[in-house]
């Protein structure tokens, strides 16, 4: 009798951890960071221009919708290298920070990008961003980004 109870339990038992565990062959899904990015808002952008005819104390921030949306744009078409590590020989010719918000209840993160205008009228940009890193843009994007990023 005691065999009976104590099998009936174990099938019961087995039942409900088969009925409560995840499909066969499905693997539980992992979170993209950068799937997550995208669904944050780029509220602002601070940008600091450093060479010899700016102070680089002097930052313009840019909260235009139509600016923020040309530079998160243009940022897109960058051809990252997430795990080199670039020095450049000269500093850099702008420094900028995006800000994004991700919830009302949280603070905003923070990404930076150092962008060297090159002579062909591409950029080279560094980010502090894990899955970006050293990046280079083409000339169309880099002009968009120049355009969005005067005042």
């Amino acid at each position: 009798m005691r065999r009976i109870i104590g099998l009936s339990l174990f099938l019961v038992l087995g039942v409900l951890l088969a009925a409560c565990s995840e499909k066969e062959g499905e693997l539980p899904k992992v979170v993209n960071q950068e799937a997550i990015e995208e669904e944050g808002e780029l509220t602002r952008v601070d940008v600091q221009e450093v060479n010899e005819k700016w102070n680089s104390e002097d930052v313009v921030t840019i909260t235009d919708p139509e600016k923020l949306d040309m530079i998160k744009k243009s940022l897109g078409n960058v051809k990252w290298e997430p795990n080199v590590e670039a020095e450049m020989a000269r500093e850099e010719d702008v420094v900028f920070t995006l800000f994004y918000s991700f919830d009302k209840n949280m603070p905003e993160r923070l990404y930076e990008y150092r962008i060297w205008f090159e002579n062909n009228e591409t950029a080279t940009i560094i980010s502090n961003k894990e899955s970006e890193g050293y990046g280079r843009l083409d000339r169309e994007s880099t002009q968009n980004l120049k355009n969005a990023l005067a005042n």
